[in-house]
């Protein structure tokens, strides 16, 4: 018998409508049972593509001893943390106070009207890991809800005023000057914690940290400090030959289990692709490396092969498991390749490390040991292999279409475009943002969040506007088609009447659902801080749109974080590339001239023949375009002609490239 989760559109709820478990989804109905029944609510908070939140379903949600104690003493609700990411990030700080760590699945134990008082992460189905059982916690948490409520109820309303207190504090320090200082100390910082063997930073398990890397490249463009570039090389080349990247299929799993990238959680992301594409696309620009773009053109053909909806939109995850099993699905034995490579597959052995033994489980996950040369030559052999394991039974994929993380993918797709001239990733950019604008804002300019078989929900959130706004950036830096930057601009003007707080902005508008507190993320997580990246696409965009009135918003969101960025930049480093933004003097450059005339291209290849994250290029005809950087500017002798912008001062128009060239350069 279906519970309550039978109508939601999420895969993640849907894969427990069938549970014995009497789930609810987030909503009055459930807050409305508890008060009713006067009973504690039992929140789940997980996603799709979690190996332990299936572990504990199957050991838990779906055994009917455990869910007849559920069912007696708690109203149940599931969460899905991609959908609800709001949910997830206050009761995760509660959490995080109560147990000093964090982590899906995510078990909070809540009073009827919201507020948390007990919690953890995976609970076993028998007391092991010097945990407790799942059933032993139910049960004394029921009791102690029957027979000593006020200590709880004294003890939420303390965690509470905590959680509030540190949404307060973050950021809340004194307006003071923006100090070169604070990049120089968090670069250092960065330096002390790098991995010079392996790449990356920490040990096990290690994360991608694209945001990082982003900011050293940035930092390096600035400095020169060769050792930013040695960090990012040295993480780029570890990673994608490592098994975290997907040596046959192209794109990257979630992070590596190990400190050497080799045994990865197989589940992919469409945020890490969408990063770390963009990361790699960088990275090629500035050392020409043909490795790098390799990586990333593999990248997006993955996401256009796998994760985009007919639609136009970008699928959320493909799961970690396949047939029950973790990693099933990219799994090699030596003879499973010599059936289908034959004579090559000695060759293909050796280059990609698959042995008997095998590293994993009794097989191997691919890793390329060999050349970069011998990878050019087993291209063939890859490719066959990618055609055998496409008969395999395929991760679960979560089809729901997140604004957030396809606004990240366009600015993926979008900056290839333009970097490496590919028509067909501008094709596939347009139809994602025309998809975006078209079935996931409102009419009234407003966001959703979630879309999926045709319905889109849920509020937009920060992460939503901002990403997507980045996005929409990057698309007209690469198409010049002015309907981009008029919903770029149309989208920065809601988020400020709607999400804006004294100083920064709240992660929910100022009409959604109240929360126990409303939340406000100003940490990277596994994506950018909502935050930082507000920052960062206010100084891009007020350049275009020649609006003062954004660079002093985000520069007042900047003034107070220079104490965390420096003390914790792993933590910050989409504040550190925004921060880099506003002390680096960015370039505005107008050209006036048809953006597909032979003239103005040969201009536009100037500007975008090199790596240069600090400028923003406007290109059209006074009279044809909505973008105000171009408006009473003129041609000088009927040539395109630009002018290049910094500190609200341009320079005299010039009409070649050498001239423009002298002038980005100086």
């Amino acid at each position: 018998m279906a519970n309550q989760l039978a109508s939601e559109t999420s895969p993640y709820l849907l894969q427990h409508a069938e549970n014995p478990v009497d789930w609810y989804p987030w909503g009055e109905e459930a807050l409305q049972k508890a008060h009713a029944e006067g009973k504690p609510i039992f929140l789940s908070i997980g996603y799709s593509a979690c190996h332990w939140c299936h572990v504990m379903a199957h050991e838990s949600f779906e055994d009917g001893r455990t869910a007849a104690i559920m069912n007696q003493h708690f109203v149940n609700v599931k969460v899905d943390r991609e959908e609800r990411p709001d949910l997830d990030r206050v009761y995760m700080s509660a959490v995080q106070a109560l147990t000093g760590q964090g982590g899906w699945p995510m078990s909070v134990f809540l009073t009827p009207d919201g507020r948390p008082f007990y919690g953890g992460t995976y609970f076993p189905p028998e007391p092991r890991y010097g945990m407790p059982s799942f059933a032993d916690v139910l049960l004394a948490v029921a009791d102690a809800w029957q027979n000593r409520r006020p200590e709880l109820l004294e003890g939420s309303d303390n965690l509470v005023a905590a959680i509030e207190r540190q949404m307060v504090a973050l950021g809340a320090g004194k307006q003071q000057v923006l100090r070169e200082a604070t990049l120089g100390t968090a670069f250092h910082a960065i330096l002390e914690s790098f991995d010079w063997i392996q790449g990356g930073w920490g040990q096990a398990p290690k994360f991608p940290q694209p945001m990082t890397l982003e900011f050293l490249l940035r930092y390096h463009h600035t400095t020169g400090n060769p050792q930013a570039l040695e960090m990012v090389k040295l993480t780029l080349d570890r990673m994608a030959r490592g098994g975290m990247y997907d040596q046959l299929g192209g794109g990257f799993h979630r992070y590596s289990v190990d400190a050497h990238w080799t045994t990865p959680h197989f589940e992919k992301m469409l945020y890490d692709n969408a990063q770390l594409a963009r990361v790699y696309l960088h990275a090629w620009q500035v050392t020409n490396d043909a490795f790098y773009r390799t990586i990333a053109e593999e990248t997006l053909d993955y996401v256009t092969r796998e994760m985009a909806a007919p639609e136009g939109g970008f699928y959320a995850t493909q799961d970690a498991d396949s047939e029950g099993e973790e990693g099933k699905f990219f799994l090699w034995t030596p003879d499973e390749i010599r059936s289908v490579l034959g004579d090559q597959a000695d060759r293909f052995l050796a280059a990609y490390g698959v042995t008997e033994g095998g590293n994993f489980e009794g097989q191997t996950i691919l890793e390329l040991k060999g050349s970069l040369e011998e990878r050019q030559a087993l291209d063939q052999a890859r490719h066959k292999l990618l055609q055998v394991r496409a008969e395999r039974i395929h991760p679960g994929r979560d089809e729901k279409v997140l604004t957030s993380w396809n606004g990240l993918m366009l600015a993926a797709f979008a900056t290839a475009a333009r970097v490496l001239g590919r028509d067909d990733y501008r094709q596939v950019a347009e139809r994602n943002a025309e998809f975006l604008l078209r079935e996931l804002m409102i009419a009234n300019g407003r966001l959703y969040h979630t879309w999926r078989a045709g319905e889109a929900k849920v509020n937009g959130y920060l992460e939503d506007y901002t990403y997507l706004i980045e996005g929409l950036l990057e698309l007209y830096q690469a198409t010049f088609d002015p309907r981009w930057y008029q919903a770029a601009h149309a989208l920065t003007e809601t988020m400020i009447e709607h999400l804006a707080a004294p100083v920064g902005f709240f992660d929910t508008s100022d009409d959604h659902e109240e929360l126990i507190v409303r939340p406000r993320e100003l940490q990277d997580n596994a994506v950018p801080s909502g935050n930082g990246m507000a920052a960062l696409v206010l100084q891009r965009l007020a350049g275009l749109a020649v609006e003062p009135r954004y660079l002093k918003r985000a520069r007042e969101a900047l003034s107070p974080m220079q104490e965390l960025l420096a003390r914790y930049p792993l933590g910050f480093s989409q504040w550190l590339v925004s921060f880099d933004y506003a002390l680096a003097q960015a370039r505005e450059i107008a050209i006036i001239g048809q953006p597909g005339a032979k003239d103005t291209r040969a201009l536009l290849h100037t500007c975008f023949d090199a790596y240069r994250p600090h400028q923003m290029v406007a290109v059209g005809m006074p009279t044809e375009s909505a973008v105000p950087l171009l408006q009473g500017r003129k041609q000088v002798n009927g040539r395109a002609t630009a002018y290049v912008c910094a500190n609200a001062t341009c320079s005299l128009p010039v009409t070649t490239s050498e001239a423009l060239r002298q002038l980005i350069e100086e």
